[in-house]
């Protein structure tokens, strides 16, 4: 029985030694690269007015920042009379050359009156801006120093989903925090993130750990973490970083014009959905479906179409329409590209030239509802735009305003009051009256596209016509 035992016991510790045999070992790695990363700790000037104002009431520690929040709106409005005093923050940072250059998050910087970096070896540097970019939230700094330890760059199109990846930087201020995980997805979209085709991981980040960097196991920096997914403020297991093509991209067009730019087509787009597909003709959703054209881009120079769906971007396939942004944005001003579509059931090839992305977009108005009308077979009351609407929702001609929608496949499929159906398959809407004749003639028992603009943005939807 002992000796039993004694084996058992025996096959049990070369089990566990086999199996931490198998983990990763970040030691090395985060002794040669650790005395790169930095913490960044920020702060914005309070206006003169605060100086002789009464001092900002103080909240327990710990309390939830949408408390915090409320707590400091009721007093104010009760007449505390408090200005804000100087507000600091803090987050990560890495250095990316020994003469001083250092990477972080443009939203870590964002409205800073002065920012101190503070490096592995306790010095506390004074740090320029030399430009930030919005729309991939990349910040470049300097600080005035030489030799000073940087990491070395990787190639992020070379992660792969399930390997191992490390994140250095400084959560709640805790300087030099190591945390590990492993890539959950590559090419994620998120809102307000289009230019950035996200690497997603599930390594811890925390508040101060933005602007840090994310190593691959062979302890070259991948990604900027950037964002995490979270509901209550912390981290959930969803963290977001930026990838090192993109950033040094923009690092590139900062130094050399203190600014970044990013191509522009000149469509809005949306996913195809099963549905969509369907009544496309297609196999298999997949790629971006144009839902609207603007004036005078590269798009409709090219002569692409509402309804057309892109395939490729200059031979690389478009899965979602999350995937088409990154690749346009990247690519330089006034470059040539090629754009695979589908028109029609056809498949066909666009040429265009890249613009520049402008710096806002349109916002349009809603338009208001006017009298109802009979339902038609979709359950949906329809009308023809007014002037006034037309000049308001910036629609030249064709449309008609969606005035009410009863119970069925309409609204089921997301047709709401105050809409505007532009098109239904191919066929342009151009009043009240052709929207009838268009809907009486739709094949029964099929889903078909139909075109709407809302908000002043156009999507398609996918209804399927009762039989």
């Amino acid at each position: 029985m002992f000796q039993k035992i004694k084996w058992c016991f025996f096959l049990i510790v070369l089990f566990n030694q086999n199996a931490l045999a198998q983990l990763p070992d970040f030691t090395e790695m985060v002794k040669t690269n650790g005395i790169a990363v930095v913490n960044i700790s920020t702060t914005q000037k309070a206006p003169p007015e605060a100086e002789n104002a009464p001092e900002e009431p103080q909240l327990p520690e710990g309390m939830p920042p949408e408390m915090e929040e409320f707590f400091k709106r009721f007093l104010n409005e009760q007449g505390g009379g408090y200005v804000p005093r100087d507000t600091t923050s803090l987050g990560s940072g890495f250095v990316i050359s020994p003469d001083g250059y250092v990477l972080t998050n443009s939203h870590v910087v964002k409205d800073a009156d002065e920012i101190v970096v503070k490096l592995s070896d306790h010095r506390e540097l004074l740090a320029k801006v030399i430009g930030t970019d919005a729309r991939t939230d990349v910040a470049l700094l300097k600080v005035d120093a030489k030799d000073l330890p940087a990491v070395t760059i990787g190639n992020p199109n070379k992660l792969q989903v399930g390997e191992w990846v490390l994140a250095i930087g400084s959560p709640f201020g805790f300087e030099q925090s190591v945390t590990a995980g492993i890539v959950s997805a590559k090419g994620r979209s998120l809102p307000g993130g289009n230019y950035v085709p996200f690497i997603q991981t599930d390594v811890a980040i925390n508040p101060g750990n933005s602007g840090g960097p994310l190593f691959n196991m062979e302890g070259k920096v991948v990604g900027i973490n950037s964002q995490i997914y979270s509901r209550t403020g912390g981290f959930m297991g969803l963290s977001f970083a930026i990838p090192m093509d993109v950033v040094m991209n923009v690092v590139d067009q900062i130094k050399a014009t203190g600014k970044a730019a990013h191509g522009w087509l000149g469509v809005q787009i949306q996913d195809v959905t099963r549905e969509l597909a369907e009544s496309f003709g297609m196999k298999k959703p997949q790629g971006a479906l144009v839902s609207k054209v603007l004036p005078d881009s590269p798009a409709e120079k090219a002569g692409l179409q509402i309804g057309d769906i892109i395939t490729e971007f200059n031979g690389q396939q478009i899965e979602t329409s999350g995937d088409l942004p990154p690749m346009v944005g990247i690519t330089p001003i006034n470059d040539k590209a090629t754009l695979k579509i589908i028109r029609q059931g056809e498949t066909k090839s666009l040429d265009f030239k890249v613009g520049l992305l402008p710096d806002e977009a349109d916002k349009l108005a809603e338009a208001k509802v006017a009298p109802k009308l009979p339902h038609n077979r979709l359950g949906v009351n329809v009308i023809d735009l007014t002037d006034a609407q037309r000049e308001t929702l910036q629609i030249a001609k064709n449309g008609v305003l969606v005035q009410d929608v009863a119970k069925g496949t309409a609204k089921d499929a997301g047709i709401q009051r105050g809409d505007v159906i532009l098109r239904i398959q191919n066929n342009v809407v151009r009043d009240a009256a052709d929207f009838e004749k268009i809907v009486t003639k739709l094949p029964a028992g099929k889903s078909v596209a139909i075109l709407i603009q809302r908000q002043g943005s156009p999507v398609f939807l996918a209804i399927k016509v009762e039989k």
